[in-house]
């Protein structure tokens, strides 16, 4: 009988290596066999673990980072109800100013308070339409519910439901009413 040998897989197997360019084996050059070394259970348990460190800090991190945003955003957001009206203010002290101006004149007549009053409303004005608060004075206009609060209906030659008269002017800002104007309205026949 023929002797046969199995390989034994704990042994690694020996090759003899060819000169690649003659074909011819080279009997001093033996190739170490390629052995893949699988890391241990413990080394990949401590890459898992380092692994698991870094995200948990990632992870951290932008949750505060999270939190810092969501403050500011708060701390802004108040800010800008609290400061809202800032520019508004400022450009109405003119219009302050110029009020107090005629009321410390003392011997003006009425026709330099009314002139002073009118160039006080103008100013007043002025800062209306450049922040864009703007009047409502329906006068012979048809009513509209979402413009003008009705205070009475009268008989007038005008149409049905048509604004006969003015009590108080309304104002909108940037198209939302911020009081309406109060009206009266013609009656049906």
């Amino acid at each position: 009988m023929a002797d046969t040998q199995k390989p034994n897989p704990d042994q690694p197997e020996l090759t003899i290596a060819t000169d690649q360019a003659s074909g011819e084996a080279n009997e001093n050059t033996i190739a170490e066999p390629a052995v893949e070394t699988m890391p241990s259970l413990e080394q990949l348990l401590k890459k898992a673990e380092l692994d698991a460190q870094e995200h948990h800090d990632a992870w951290l991190r932008a949750k505060a980072d999270a939190e810092n945003i969501r403050k500011r955003a708060q701390i802004d957001v108040t800010n800008a109800h609290k400061y809202a009206i800032e520019n508004f203010s400022t450009e109405l002290l003119a219009v302050m100013d110029s009020l107090e101006a005629a009321l410390a004149v003392e011997n003006a007549t009425v026709e330099n308070f009314k002139s002073g009053m009118e160039l006080t409303l103008k100013q007043l004005t002025t800062v209306f339409e450049r922040f864009n608060v703007k009047v409502i004075n329906p006068a012979g206009e048809k009513f509209d519910p979402h413009l003008h609060q009705a205070m009475c209906m009268v008989d007038s030659k005008l149409a049905p439901n048509t604004v006969v008269q003015v009590m108080q002017k309304g104002y909108v800002l940037n198209d939302r009413v911020i009081r309406p104007a109060l009206v009266s309205v013609s009656k049906t026949k």
